[in-house]
């Protein structure tokens, strides 16, 4: 297992270690719900390093992001950040991924960890106009500064106008004395806030400088078992769980990255699935009886019994305090207020289709 830069803060703040997309990662240090709660009312901090960051340099750069992302990268100027993905050939996805542009034809993409080397097999084969390419992950880490005091929690750390920047948007400039540091006001928890890119041999200069800046602010350390009920909360996909390599993104909801104004890879055949609508959707569900909670795999049956569908996460959500779930469900039954049953062992639970996001 591969360790992150910050490993032995969190082994001295007794966090609770797990083995996460071929890391050790915290999955919480206080407690999941002190966490999840203290991200939606002031801020926490995740160690997130164990993204990749592939950058791309050069007059292709951008012509060989757009045939190989969904989303229409010819609108993105510096400063500019953009959510995407990457389609495969039979109508699925190999990976979602953020695509940062930082300077003109300088591209720096955020990929899963768990498909690092998938994706840069996929992009590198695909590379014929000799753009430049670099695999940093192994040299960055990555720190999210999530909730609604983020701003007052990091502004003391640098000269970047932090304050008034937009969302997905990105500034490279001095923090907590560390230069050329990435700063985007991106994130998986819909609270708001940062992610922070810079070199391994800095992470332990930032991690302190941001926990002792933000001490005023309530931050917590904050693991992944927050960061995954938060993000279901909003309705954010996971990859592995929510969207694959079976699923496209018309079906994942993601028809707002998915631009036809350009061509990419499999973009005719998913024309034709727009043009035709899809035979399933990823939608979520309210979960209307007290019970087990529904998990990746579960069946969705309709209210005579056929199985019309998959549950791909779910959650009791902190917020809501009750129990929600996210899954794909055959058409015609994903439309928002259709009763379901969840089937969980020898129970089923009433459910209800949904719009995201769970927390309005």
């Amino acid at each position: 297992m591969k360790k992150t830069a910050l490993y032995d803060k969190h082994v001295a703040l007794g966090a609770k270690m797990v083995p996460f997309a071929g890391y050790e990662m915290p999955v919480q240090y206080s407690g999941l719900l002190e966490e999840h709660h203290n991200v939606r009312n002031n801020v926490g901090v995740f160690d997130v390093s164990h993204m990749g960051e592939f950058f791309l340099k050069g007059e292709g750069a951008v012509d060989l992001i757009q045939r190989v992302t969904s989303n229409d990268a010819s609108k993105l100027e510096p400063g500019k950040v953009q959510y995407s993905c990457l389609p495969n050939e039979t109508g699925g996805i190999v990976d979602d991924l953020l695509v940062y542009c930082i300077g003109e034809d300088h591209f720096m993409l955020v990929v899963n960890a768990s498909n690092m080397d998938k994706d840069w097999d996929w992009i590198a084969s695909r590379n014929t106009g000799n753009v430049e390419m670099t695999n940093d992950s192994d040299d960055y880490s990555l720190l999210a500064v999530q909730g609604p005091k983020a701003v007052e929690a990091i502004s003391s750390l640098t000269d970047l106008d932090v304050a008034s920047m937009k969302y997905y948007t990105l500034q490279v400039g001095t923090f907590a004395g560390v230069e050329d540091v990435i700063v985007s006001t991106t994130g998986y928890t819909g609270a708001g806030g940062f992610e922070i890119y810079f070199k391994n041999d800095q992470a332990d200069k930032i991690w302190d400088a941001v926990m002792e800046a933000g001490q005023g602010c309530s931050i917590l350390p904050t693991g992944l078992g927050a960061r995954d009920t938060l993000r279901m909360e909003m309705g954010f996909c996971l990859y592995g769980n929510d969207i694959d390599d079976a699923t496209s993104p018309l079906e994942a909801g993601l028809g707002w990255i998915t631009k036809f104004s350009k061509e990419f890879t499999n973009s005719s055949a998913l024309a034709a699935q727009k043009e035709a609508g899809v035979s399933k959707k990823l939608v979520g569900f309210d979960i209307l009886d007290k019970g087990p909670i529904p998990r990746q795999g579960h069946e969705i049956q309709d209210m005579e019994g056929n199985v019309i569908g998959i549950v791909t996460s779910g959650t009791m959500s902190p917020s809501l305090g009750k129990a929600i779930a996210m899954g794909y469900v055959d058409r015609p039954h994903f439309s928002e207020g259709t009763d379901v049953k969840i089937a969980i062992r020898n129970k089923l639970l009433a459910a209800r289709v949904m719009k995201f996001p769970f927390l309005k």
